[in-house]
């Protein structure tokens, strides 16, 4: 399991630097509109990167909290329902982070406020 993410992460990191790669190549048809391609290449890895750390910090937070359920519900298998429902509204909560760390990779895309 653990070879498995270290292959995606890796895989990732290639991938993150291919785009900032492109995005720099890309640089004289962005600097015609007024753009740098440094920083839109810093921006794409950038975005990868709070996206990825959200994902798997969020990830491990998930794994965290399904673990408690479970033990908890073989502890005392009549809570099993009051857990579940407090587990799935935490997982609302959890998710949030990875939201808006999206939303801000994405801010940081495409209306960047450092062009």
């Amino acid at each position: 399991m653990m070879k498995k993410s270290m292959l995606i992460s890796g895989l990732s990191v290639v991938f993150v630097l291919a785009m900032s790669a492109l995005a720099m190549a890309a640089g004289e048809g962005a600097s015609a509109a007024g753009t740098s391609s440094l920083v839109m290449a810093a921006s794409l890895i950038a975005a990868g990167i709070a996206v990825g750390f959200a994902g798997g910090g969020c990830g491990a937070g998930m794994g965290s909290c399904a673990r408690g359920l479970l033990e908890g519900t073989a502890r005392n298998p009549e809570m099993g329902g009051k857990l579940t429902i407090t587990m799935f509204i935490t997982f609302a909560l959890i998710e949030t982070f990875t939201i808006y760390a999206l939303v801000i990779g994405l801010i940081a895309l495409y209306a960047n406020p450092f062009l």
